[in-house]
């Protein structure tokens, strides 16, 4: 791993994202995943996949094998029925941090089962999250599992450090990755009243991705962004970012790159 010298800020709008398409799917690519592959977009930092997914109820992704990545999952609405081969099985709605690491192995399955949180009658809505995948420190790790429930942090307004392997957010992380150059943070920036401005400062790193998951946000010297829209800041950060009606944003904080290029 290594890191670039020279600063550069690249937007990437959602609406030139990869996609992926089916009965039950609607899926967007903002790097090159599965069939859709662009060399020149394969990752930015240690970050290979950021996946906007919709799933319909009842539908969802069948058992399938991960190994030696670090994946983090936000939900932004519905709820995510998750089952792996270590036993673990919940699921995960707003405001819950999730990781999986796949270290030497692991099967699993995300599905929106047809059934509420509450156990009332089947429903008919879709679950909105996004998949995240970094790479870790070292292959062939112990798999392993976990999520916590973040969403009273989340009600500050400003940014939570969602998954982190870095030590500076040892004491207030709320899951831990097994990448020690990696950082994930969320924003629900939350209007107070009519007119007000929602602010963070995006943190300084030689790698940053915010990507707008909610709304519509302004970022200093970059202008307007939009829903599915994200920025690949390289050796920049500090900037802040300002919303006029509520969004959410999610951004990786990155100190090395993958393959040394």
């Amino acid at each position: 791993m290594s890191t670039l010298t020279t600063p550069h800020i690249d937007v990437h709008r959602g609406g030139d994202r990869m996609k992926t398409r089916v009965s039950w799917l609607d899926s967007k690519h903002s790097f090159s995943f599965g069939e859709h592959y662009d060399p020149d977009n394969t990752h930015h930092g240690l970050l290979l996949v950021n996946n906007e997914d919709i799933v319909s109820p009842g539908q969802g992704f069948d058992t399938h094998p991960h190994r030696d990545m670090e994946i983090v999952t936000w939900v932004l609405g519905g709820s995510l029925v998750h089952q792996d081969s270590l036993g673990h099985n919940g699921v995960i709605y707003p405001g819950l941090a999730q990781r999986m690491s796949a270290g030497t192995g692991i099967l699993h399955s995300e599905k929106n089962d047809s059934w509420r949180l509450d156990d009332t009658a089947a429903h008919e809505d879709p679950v909105h999250f996004v998949q995240m995948w970094v790479v870790p420190d070292e292959p062939g790790l112990t798999p392993g599992y976990q999520q916590l429930e973040i969403d009273d942090e989340l009600a500050g307004g400003g940014l939570v450090t969602v998954a982190s392997g870095l030590p500076r957010y040892r004491d207030r992380t709320a899951i831990a990755i097994n990448s020690s150059h990696s950082a994930l943070h969320a924003a629900r920036m939350i209007i107070s009243e009519p007119g007000a401005e929602a602010v963070v400062d995006l943190p300084d790193a030689p790698y940053l991705h915010l990507f707008v998951a909610r709304g519509e946000v302004e970022m200093e010297g970059v202008g307007p962004l939009y829903e599915g829209d994200a920025v690949r800041l390289t050796r920049s950060g500090g900037q802040r970012v300002i919303a006029r009606q509520p969004a959410e944003i999610l951004v990786w904080e990155m100190h090395a790159r993958l393959g040394g290029q």
